[in-house]
C-alpha cells in the first residue's frame, strides 16, 4: 500500500495471523470433545430453562498462565463434579484473555511467554490445545470472550461464555454474542449496574449484521439469528457488593420488566468479594441460602479458584513463579473451593432432587 502521512502514524508494524480453518485443521476437535462441549451446553440450557433443578458453580483460576497446572486443576474439576452432580452441575473458568482497567498483562492468548513478546498465534495455539485437552477428559469448560475476533479460533470447545463487566455495554460485543453458540452470562457494568447488562441481553436476543472474520480470516459481514441463552450475572461493582436478596430482587425485577430472562448467576469474587477472595466464602453461602429460601431464579454462582489460594505478581522471571497460584486476581485453594461446593450440595440436600438427566448416547454434533 502506498506510503501516507496520514495513515497509520502509531502503528509500528503489522504482521500476519494464522487463520482460524488453519489452526483448527491443526487441532482439530475430536467426537469426545465435541460429546463433552454439546453435552455441556445441553445441560446448562436445561438449568437455565427450570428443567434442571441443580446450580451451576462455575470454578477456576482468575486466568490460565501455566497449562500443567490448569490440566491438574481440571483433573480435580472432573472427580469433584462426578461426585455432585446430582445436586450441582460443575463447569470450570478457562479464561484465557484478561481485560485491564489501564495496562497490564492480558492474558495466555496474548502473551503466553509471560515476557511481553505478544506471541499471539502460539497464544491461541495453546489455549485451544487446552481447551481440547479439558473437553476430552470431559469436563465443561466457560470463558469470556474478549476479542471479538477470538471465537473463530476457541468457541467450538467452549460450553459456556461470559461477556465481561468493561465489555457488556459494548455494541461489538453484544452483536458477537448474538451470534454465539453456547450460553452467554452478561456481567453487570463496573459501577454496579444491572441495566447494562439487561441491555445487553436484550440486544444479544435480536439478529445482527456486523464487521467480522469468516473462518479464512477473511473481512466479511457476520449475519446473526440472535441467542436465546443470554443471562444476567451479578458480579457487584464501585458501590460495593449486590449478591444480597434485596438487590437480587431489583434486578429480577429489571429482568422481568425488560422481557428476558429472569434466570441470574452470582459472581462471589470482583465488587461481591470486594476484592477480597477470602470473604468470596460469604457472597457463596448467602446466594445459596437465598436459593434454598425459594428463589429458583439464582442458578449459580462463580469462584475464583486456584489449586493454591492468594496471587502473586509476574515480575520478570517466569520460571521462579510458584505453581498453582494466580498471577492476576487473588483466588481461594482447591481445599476451600471443595469446601464449599460440598456445603452447597449439603445445603440443597433438603430439595427433592430428580436423577440427573443424561444425553442420549450418541449426541451428534453441529
Amino acid at each position: 500500500m502506498q506510503p501516507s502521512p496520514t495513515r497509520d502514524v502509531n502503528v509500528s508494524s503489522t504482521e500476519p495471523l494464522v487463520s482460524p480453518v488453519s489452526l483448527v485443521n491443526r487441532l482439530p476437535s475430536t467426537p469426545q470433545a465435541e460429546r463433552s462441549v454439546l453435552e455441556g451446553r445441553r445441560q446448562i440450557k436445561a438449568i437455565l430453562r427450570g428443567e434442571d433443578k441443580r446450580m451451576m458453580m462455575i470454578v477456576g483460576p482468575c486466568s490460565i498462565h501455566d497449562e500443567q497446572a490448569a490440566v491438574e486443576y481440571a483433573e480435580r474439576v472432573l472427580d469433584l463434579s462426578k461426585r455432585l452432580e446430582e445436586r450441582l452441575l460443575v463447569i470450570m473458568r478457562v479464561y484465557f484473555e484478561k481485560p485491564r482497567t489501564t495496562v497490564g498483562w492480558k492474558g495466555m492468548i496474548y502473551d503466553p511467554h509471560l515476557n511481553d513478546t505478544y506471541d499471539i498465534g502460539e497464544g491461541l495455539y495453546r489455549a485451544r490445545s487446552l481447551l481440547l485437552r479439558i473437553a476430552e477428559m470431559g469436563v465443561y469448560c466457560g470463558t469470556e470472550f474478549l476479542d471479538p475476533v477470538v471465537p473463530q479460533y476457541l468457541a467450538g470447545l467452549v460450553s459456556w461464555a461470559t461477556i465481561g463487566a468493561r465489555t457488556t455495554e459494548s455494541q461489538t460485543h453484544r452483536q458477537m454474542s448474538s451470534g454465539l453458540s453456547m450460553p452467554v452470562g452478561f456481567k453487570n457494568g463496573t459501577d454496579g449496574s444491572a441495566q447494562i447488562a439487561v441491555d445487553a441481553m436484550i440486544a444479544s436476543l435480536s439478529p445482527h449484521a456486523f464487521l467480522g472474520i469468516d473462518h479464512y480470516g477473511q473481512t466479511c459481514i457476520v449475519h446473526t439469528t440472535g441467542n436465546p441463552d443470554g443471562h444476567l450475572v451479578l458480579r457487584g461493582g464501585r458501590s460495593g457488593p449486590n449478591f444480597d436478596a434485596e438487590t437480587v430482587a431489583e434486578a429480577k425485577r429489571l429482568l422481568i420488566d425488560a422481557g428476558v430472562r429472569p434466570q441470574l448467576l452470582v459472581d462471589c469474587s470482583h465488587g461481591n468479594s470486594n476484592k477480597d477472595h477470602t470473604m468470596q466464602s460469604v457472597a457463596m453461602r448467602d446466594v445459596v441460602a437465598q436459593r434454598m429460601a425459594g428463589n429458583e431464579d439464582i442458578i449459580g454462582c462463580m469462584l475464583e479458584s486456584n489449586l493454591f489460594p492468594g496471587s502473586q505478581k509476574l515480575g520478570s522471571s517466569p520460571s521462579e513463579l510458584e505453581y498453582g497460584v494466580s498471577i492476576t486476581d487473588a483466588c481461594i485453594g482447591w481445599d476451600e473451593t471443595v469446601e464449599l461446593l460440598e456445603s452447597a450440595y449439603d445445603m440443597m440436600g433438603e430439595a427433592t432432587w430428580p436423577s440427573v438427566v443424561k444425553a442420549p448416547a450418541a449426541v451428534e454434533a453441529d
